[in-house]
């Protein structure tokens, strides 16, 4: 099992065999789970991480990057957290 880096709370092993990490590690200030889909902070990163998408279009089209990775998980579509 592979390691996140350090700051990092995921990691993807790709087929070649590469580690991306993606992520912020840690807790919430409420204590509770970082990443919380379908709410108005995942749509709050949604609509910026989209901005990203346009910014950065070799990002955007890798699969594995850490911008695509990291909106996969917050079950982004467009600029709305579901």
């Amino acid at each position: 099992m592979a390691k996140p880096r350090q700051g990092k709370a995921r990691v993807k092993v790709t087929k070649t065999g590469k580690k991306v990490s993606y992520g912020q590690a840690g807790k919430a200030k409420d204590g509770g789970p970082r990443v919380k889909p379908g709410t108005s902070k995942g749509d709050a990163y949604c609509a910026r991480s989209d901005g990203q998408m346009k910014k950065h279009p070799k990002a955007a089209k890798n699969p594995n990057s850490p911008l695509r990775l990291s909106r996969k998980r917050w079950r982004c579509s467009g600029t709305k957290s579901k």
